[in-house]
């Protein structure tokens, strides 16, 4: 049985930094996207950044590019988001995904999510 499991939420300043692991088991990932989404109260679940788990190419949200990045480390099965000059409105729940395709990457149409970490930015 597929698990991603989330961890490394937490409450931050604004300015401050984050890193969000996703540890995978269950299945071999090869070939698979790997993704993390945010959902903030009343607001619909959004793509923040991808990356294949066999290449490392990695796809980003506008508004988080140049300020988080994705990476994998594949001899751990983990996916990890490091959060710099984190702001108000990156408060959410974070979700980490997985599928086996690169269609509708930013789509939250994905097979495997796992349960979500907060983070809480303060102003």
């Amino acid at each position: 049985q597929v698990q991603l499991v989330e961890s490394g939420g937490g409450l931050v300043q604004a300015g401050g930094s984050l890193r969000l692991s996703c540890a995978a088991s269950g299945r071999t990932f090869s070939s698979y996207v790997m993704a993390w989404f945010r959902q903030a109260p009343g607001k619909e679940r959004e793509f923040v950044a991808a990356i294949t788990w066999d290449d490392g190419d990695t796809y980003y949200e506008g508004s988080v590019k140049g300020r988080f990045t994705i990476s994998r480390d594949n001899a751990k099965n983990t996916v990890y988001l490091q959060m710099n000059n984190l702001k108000p409105e990156d408060t959410a729940l974070y979700y980490c995904a997985a599928k086996a395709t690169l269609y509708r990457l930013v789509s939250p149409n994905y097979n495997y999510w796992g349960q979500g970490t907060q983070v809480t930015v303060s102003s």
